[in-house]
């Protein structure tokens, strides 16, 4: 029996959901449009404001895709309606990041500087040199771009210094004790 699967999906205003007969759902909304193919086994039902997913039966299979089908639907329809965000900082000495038209430009401590081009639909802003906000309403594409700036240098456990997201934790390692 999937909790999540059962929950009901509420569509707030200002956000339209068209779902075809082999579940191709468009949701538009004021912050774009996303689209995205689900399994044809679940039947997904939109009745009035509300969306449930409902699965034929207790296969495997079908109880696996039943609460991710309906996570994915309702991270569609927050993605359109609110948006979601990405907050990195960086640390240590001479490192930087700079927004060059499409380009994130980060200087890291290499001999080059990494540049990551911005997929579309995201908008990134940096209001300090230390500070990336990535924003955008596929969920799924905010936390990708900024896993891959993250992943240009991450955090290192003896000093800190890295890319890192907000509210994460680095476990801080002692060094070696002097004699």
């Amino acid at each position: 029996m999937s909790r999540i699967g059962n929950k009901v999906i509420h569509v707030p205003a200002g956000v339209t959901v068209t779902i075809s007969p082999e579940n191709y759902i468009v949701v538009k909304g004021p912050k774009g449009q996303l689209e995205f193919q689900f399994n044809e086994t679940l039947s997904i039902k939109q009745e009035g404001s509300d969306i449930k997913v409902v699965r034929p039966n207790d296969e495997i299979f079908t109880r696996k895709i039943h609460g991710t089908t309906r996570a994915l639907l309702s991270n569609m329809v927050v993605g359109v309606s609110e948006g979601f965000k990405k907050q990195l900082e960086i640390r240590g000495v001479g490192y930087r990041a700079a927004l060059q038209g499409k380009v994130v430009n980060l200087s890291m401590g290499y001999s080059h500087p990494v540049e990551l081009e911005i997929p579309a639909g995201l908008t990134v802003t940096i209001p300090k040199n230390t500070d990336i906000i990535i924003e955008g309403a596929d969920k799924q594409l905010v936390g990708e771009f900024a896993a891959k700036i993250r992943s240009v240098r991450k955090p290192e456990p003896y000093l800190g210094k890295g890319i890192r997201y907000v509210d994460e934790y680095v476990a801080r390692k002692a060094g070696k004790t002097a004699k």
